[in-house]
């Protein structure tokens, strides 16, 4: 059979393969949230789609002890924009293990219990987007915007280096461009340097740039886009013991405080260092070696 013969054949049979096959569907269908409970997704870049998140790895709001001004500021800003009013994008910015991740997952489940929102296009729903798909953030953009529902999209240990030059997409992406930023939608961000980008790499533009301050300005010009700055610093030991006893309280350890904190502080000499998750894993083992759960 000659490859002329071949070819309306190969035709039929793709036809075939092609009704048998359910239909690729696309963005926020039904059957990415059959039972109208979801609010959580995440960004798949190489589909198009969002995988949509059943249950959220959260933990409650009142258990992020130590960052208590950033909390309260950063609920204000969600609860505004989950009511319709003006907000801003927000950066989280600062020291590892110190809450950033968990604020962001914490606020927003916060804010939909506190509204008592009960229709799913009513409930404030949180799109995690991966670093290594920032590029795709305009494409998720125009899906979202077509969605009656507002949506936070978050992505978690933003930064960029070398020649990386997805920044300028992003912030393309934060000011929307001339279709400007969706309404119902607010881009939140933790990162563990302020400008997003490692210092050597600013002061490198510096040095070797013909314009060393525009070069400068390019580089940091893109945490600008955020209107809300929150710092995250290490905690001292008052505050890391603090949050110790509200995890142990929280979860009922069995267990005296002396000796609670006593091991508190001999598993952040170990680990030379003193932050949230450190306590959180100091828990865990405690928790283990009494037989109880944290769940």
């Amino acid at each position: 059979m000659s490859c002329d013969d071949m070819e309306p054949l190969l035709l039929r049979v793709v036809e075939a393969l092609e009704r048998l096959a359910p239909a690729k569907k696309m963005g926020l269908g039904p059957e990415n949230n059959r039972d109208g409970c979801i609010d959580g997704f995440v960004w798949n870049a190489d589909d198009g789609n969002l995988q949509p998140i059943a249950t959220l790895a959260r933990v409650d709001i009142d258990l992020l002890k130590g960052i208590d001004q950033q909390r309260e500021t950063l609920l204000t800003n969600t609860l505004r924009f989950a009511k319709g009013l003006p907000a801003n994008n927000a950066l989280l910015w600062g020291a590892r293990g110190m809450g950033k991740s968990s604020l962001v997952k914490a606020v927003h489940g916060a804010v939909n219990d506190k509204l008592n929102r009960k229709q799913q296009n009513s409930r404030l729903g949180l799109v995690e987007i991966h670093r290594e798909d920032i590029a795709a953030l305009p494409k998720l953009l125009r899906m979202l915007r077509a969605e009656k529902r507002r949506y936070l999209v978050f992505c978690d240990d933003l930064s960029f280096d070398g020649q990386d030059a997805t920044f300028k997409s992003l912030k393309a992406a934060l000011e929307g461009g001339i279709e400007g930023r969706p309404e119902n939608v607010l881009f939140y961000a933790t990162s563990n340097r302020r400008h997003l980008m490692p210092r050597d790499m600013i002061e490198n533009e510096r040095s070797t740039a013909i314009n060393p301050s525009e070069a400068v300005e390019e580089k940091v010009s893109l945490s600008d886009r955020f209107g809300l700055w929150l710092g995250f610093h290490v905690c001292d030991q008052d505050t890391y013991f603090a949050i110790v006893e509200a995890y142990a309280k929280h979860f009922r350890l069995k267990i005296k405080k002396a000796d609670l904190l006593a091991g508190a502080n001999e598993w952040s000499v170990t680990r030379g260092a003193r932050s949230g998750r450190v306590a959180w894993q100091y828990i865990q083992d405690v928790a283990g070696r009494l037989g109880q759960k944290t769940i």
